[in-house]
């Protein structure tokens, strides 16, 4: 019995370390997805006004933009206020070497994720430039590559080490699972001996095993847990969070791996022994 209880020990904590990995992994990924996000939607789109144009032709804009399904925010900024935020930063005024504020109303767009790509930024460019009384279209079109190149190198790296650590993962919990399944090879030939079928017998092998499982699955979620706070506590990374449905989805995934590989690994290790003789047992 100490025995048994021990390769079950040795299952759960072996278990709890992949998918404590699987969990990192999985994290990786939906951090990076959250983070291309508010990268995306804070690049910006500058409309700037022409001089000759009155506030009311601004605001017919800015209403259609408000309306377009591709804005995520739009903040008009007058000419004062543009003169305000540039004295602010630079920390002097161009009106007393020209006489005049040169400096022109303008529409800051910030767009949804999905439209910040090149393709939807030129379509919403020329859409744009249908409107009077606009002067330019501004926008750092190497940043919107850039980011968009970034990310999607970014995800299928993060994908590739997700596929070879869950093949890894396969491997190490199949072998865990059939040396825990060897130690009974003789009481499961014995329950065939006297009629048991083959799922009287497996049933409280997978029963075992899913409660292994979910034990696992709990205990990765808290290191993966600790994990996280001790890297924004090291980096200083206060402002950052996880959105709650990517931390419910990557619990899920973590607590669904680990029933589902345990469950499945117990019932394929317990159909070997199914299949052999007595005798075959002895050399197993």
């Amino acid at each position: 019995m100490k025995k048994f209880r021990n390769i079950e020990f040795g299952s759960t904590l072996s278990m709890s370390l992949v998918l404590f990995l699987i969990g990192l992994v999985t994290m990786l990924l939906f951090v990076a997805k959250d983070m291309s996000v508010f990268v995306k939607e804070n690049i910006n789109l500058s409309v700037i006004m022409q001089d000759d144009q009155d506030e009311s032709q601004a605001n017919r804009i800015e209403k259609y933009l408000l309306d377009a399904n591709y804005a995520h925010s739009v903040i008009y900024i007058s000419k004062q206020d543009a003169l305000k935020e540039h004295i602010a930063a630079l920390g002097e005024d161009p009106q007393e070497f020209l006489g005049f504020n040169p400096l022109k109303a303008s529409l800051e767009v910030k767009l949804k994720a999905e439209y910040a790509n090149t393709d939807s930024v030129n379509l919403i460019e020329q859409k744009l430039k249908t409107f009077d009384g606009i002067d330019r279209i501004a926008y750092q079109k190497d940043l919107i590559s850039l980011v968009n190149d970034n990310v999607r190198k970014i995800s299928l790296i993060l994908l590739g080490l997700a596929f070879v650590l869950l093949l890894v993962a396969v491997a190490l919990i199949n072998n865990t699972v059939r040396l825990s399944v060897y130690s009974n090879r003789f009481l499961i030939n014995t329950m065939q001996m006297v009629g048991a079928t083959n799922w009287f017998i497996r049933k409280p092998y997978v029963r075992r095993a899913i409660i292994i499982g979910v034990v696992a699955a709990i205990l990765s979620l808290i290191l993966l847990l600790f994990t996280l706070y001790y890297v924004l506590y090291e980096f200083e990374l206060t402002g950052f969070s996880i959105n709650p449905v990517s931390a419910f989805l990557i619990s899920f995934i973590v607590i669904f791996s680990g029933i589902v590989l345990m469950a499945v690994s117990t019932y394929l290790s317990i159909g070997k022994y199914l299949k052999m003789s007595t005798n075959d047992m002895y050399i197993a």
